[in-house]
């Protein structure tokens, strides 16, 4: 147990101010250079070179300096919350040295830790401990049954994490498309001979074959989608989760879903994506059977993003497109980087499960 002085509370609306600039502190200057836009892209990274870097620690999620700014997802006054997030703040001696931002998703009583930043004088480290260890009692007694987190290997992340509890399940690749790319139409793609609609409700337990299909059985366990998940997978951008989904908020979330070709059954493929409203990435998720091949279902999303965000009139997608595909989704990130999508950050994935599994009874031979 630590003996330090400070303390861990929830976080005030007074507390904006400092909560913004410890934010601000926590991610590098050149992202935020980089985020404005213009300029030499290597600029920010030698100005940032020439300075001594800032002492701080933070999850170090997923978008790179020369593509997206970090500090435009974490921006602050929090007017990006939900009514429903949780923010807690390290004080010690009338200062905040740390801050933990958590989302809850109320449909599955799952919380995911989306920042975890202090300021690193040597004692980071003890600081982030004891903001993790605050939030998971706190999301006990309030009824969480999951605690997520993506994080970079960088910084401690990992090792702090597991120290709390936490179990290493899997590990995501982040792929971007420069807005400068132009955007497929609509035109170019034959919905019909790729097979390609709308998903439904009736879908629910085709696509849940389809996950059980492409993700090993120990993370479907972990994981634990329900069928009215896949039911509401149109409006519910949680599920399927990756490290974006509590990051990247959309009004509006579509999903369509690929049928196997003539003489085959179930559905092959599963594209669900968000557009963004703000100054934030649009957003492609796209599950896909090993043997098939979903370029056309990857064109056809980055044709609907260019349609519902009207970037497609001048050819450019705005704000850019991310995703995320897990290590043993291979070979769909090589569809990706064919449409243009480049590999910008490797995250592992953490869970903690907070209910007890046990085994119902049941009948035997007797013997």
């Amino acid at each position: 147990m630590t003996t330090r002085p400070g303390r861990v509370r929830a976080a005030r609306i007074t507390d904006l101010a400092a909560v913004g600039e410890l934010s601000r502190l926590a991610h590098p200057a050149a992202a935020e250079q980089h985020g404005r836009g213009g300029g030499d892209p290597g600029a920010g990274e030698r100005g940032a070179a020439d300075r001594p870097e800032r002492p701080t620690r933070s999850l170090g999620l997923p978008v790179t300096a020369s593509h997206v700014s970090v500090f435009s997802l974490f921006r602050m006054p929090l007017g990006a919350f939900q009514p429903h997030d949780q923010l807690y703040v390290y004080e010690e001696d009338g200062r905040l040295a740390g801050l933990a931002r958590v989302e809850r998703d109320t449909n599955r009583d799952e919380w995911t830790v989306v920042e975890l930043d202090a300021v690193d004088n040597g004692d980071a480290g003890d600081i982030r401990f004891r903001l993790v260890q605050h939030l998971l009692r706190d999301g006990s007694r309030r009824g969480a049954s999951r605690f997520h987190v993506a994080c970079s290997e960088r910084g401690g992340n990992v090792e702090l994490f597991m120290q709390a509890g936490f179990a290493r399940y899997g590990e995501e690749t982040i792929l971007y498309r420069d807005p400068s790319l132009r955007l497929p139409g609509l035109r170019n793609v034959d919905t019909e001979a790729s097979r390609i609609r709308s998903a439904v409700p009736q879908d629910a337990i085709e696509l849940a074959r389809l996950y059980r299909r492409v993700t090993p059985a120990p993370v479907t366990r972990l994981e634990g989608y329900r069928l009215s998940d896949w039911e509401h997978l149109p409006g519910r951008s949680s599920v399927p989760r990756t490290s974006l989904t509590p990051i990247l908020r959309f009004a509006d979330v579509e999903a369509y879903v690929q049928e196997a070709d003539t003489g085959g059954t179930g559905l092959v493929a599963m594209l669900q994506l968000g557009v963004a409203k703000e100054q934030q990435p649009h957003y492609m998720r796209v599950l896909s059977l090993p043997e098939h091949d979903p370029s056309a279902l990857i064109r056809f999303g980055l044709a609907v993003i260019g349609k519902r965000s009207g970037a497609g009139r001048n050819g450019t997608q705005g704000h850019g497109v991310m995703s995320c595909v897990r290590t043993y989704e291979s070979p769909t990130d090589h569809r990706f980087e064919d449409q243009g999508m480049e590999a910008i950050a490797t995250l592992t994935l953490l869970i903690k499960e907070a209910l007890v599994r046990v085994a119902e009874p049941s009948l035997v031979p007797a013997i």
